[in-house]
């Protein structure tokens, strides 16, 4: 489907498979509306990344978070829904049913379910991508326990930062938070108490410009930025919080969203033009989580599945 270039017309048209675009074609699927999930890049969306899920509820020994995408996907298939690899590239949203040209063809949809997530902001650094997942991690509440009494450090200076930071001191032997500038952006709170926290360190006015490491991270390269001088500080752990942008772009001046990019929703998932849901980080800067992210996708589906009731009458 979608191959031939032809339009393809759907009822419930879902772009993204993370945990919010998943549950939103299962509850879609179960009202019998055949929806069709554009995979987008990321099959399993952020959380496929992540090597072991602890919290999310039903599973008290944890679970790989590409296993627990692969079982989102299966359910939601089972009750009907159609798993397509395919990613959306433009939309027009400005009649009904809505159009959506993806890579591989086009969709005429009477609803759309936007999950499009959100992505990490990177450091665009050598060594970065190499070792993500070896030591680099974008995720303190996914990964800190596999640093129980290692060295990590944490780049970046706002709420995140300090919150996941803080976090991690229940596990590493030593959190050293290195940030660009002298002041954190982070709230007096936060900065009280990362800096009463005996196991805290702070390193600022500096960069991390490598990422040094074989099989693992071994070490970083780091770059005083009034100085310019270079140093090499050894850590087994290496965590960015340099913020994240939502997945978004093609919507930009067709749905309403905050200044950051998330799509604006009110507390039924419904976006500025009816029709048009979203769930998920892609409309989520808080929460961020797989259970909050899945709860949003069911939300939405059910509302959708409303829409088109009300509207058949």
């Amino acid at each position: 489907m979608g191959s031939n270039g032809n339009s393809n017309h759907v009822k419930v048209l879902v772009l993204g498979s993370g945990p919010a675009g998943l549950s939103a074609a299962l509850y879609a699927a179960r009202a019998e509306l055949a929806p069709v999930v554009l995979t987008g890049i990321q099959l399993g969306g952020q959380a496929a990344l992540t090597y072991t899920i602890e919290n999310y509820p039903g599973f008290p020994e944890g679970v790989g978070g590409a296993q627990l995408g692969e079982l989102f996907q299966k359910q939601a298939e089972h009750f009907g829904a159609k798993v397509e690899f395919d990613s959306a590239n433009e939309v027009d949203l400005s009649k009904r049913p809505f159009v959506v040209k993806t890579d591989n063809g086009e969709y005429a949809a009477d609803t759309i379910i936007v999950t499009t997530g959100a992505s990490p902001n990177k450091l665009q650094i050598p060594g970065e991508e190499e070792l993500t997942g070896r030591g680099v991690s974008y995720c303190a509440t996914c990964d800190g326990w596999f640093f129980k009494d290692k060295k990590v450090i944490i780049v970046g200076g706002g709420d995140s930062a300090l919150e996941e930071g803080l976090f991690i001191t229940r596990y590493a032997s030593s959190v050293t938070v290195i940030h660009r500038r002298e002041e954190f952006r982070a709230s007096p709170i936060l900065q009280k108490r990362a800096k009463e926290h005996p196991k805290m360190n702070f390193i600022l006015n500096t960069v991390v410009t490598e990422v040094i490491g074989n099989e693992k991270v071994e070490a970083v390269r780091l770059k005083n930025a009034k100085t310019g001088e270079e140093t090499i500080f050894e850590t087994d752990g290496v965590f960015i919080f340099i913020g994240h942008t939502p997945n978004t772009q093609m919507f930009k001046g067709k749905l309403e969203m905050s200044g950051l990019g998330y799509i604006t929703i009110n507390d039924k998932m419904e976006t500025s033009v009816p029709g048009v849901f979203a769930a998920g980080e892609a409309a989520d800067p808080h929460f961020r989580q797989v259970v909050t992210s899945a709860g949003m996708g069911a939300a939405a589906a059910i509302q959708a599945t409303r829409f088109l009731e009300a509207e058949s009458g």
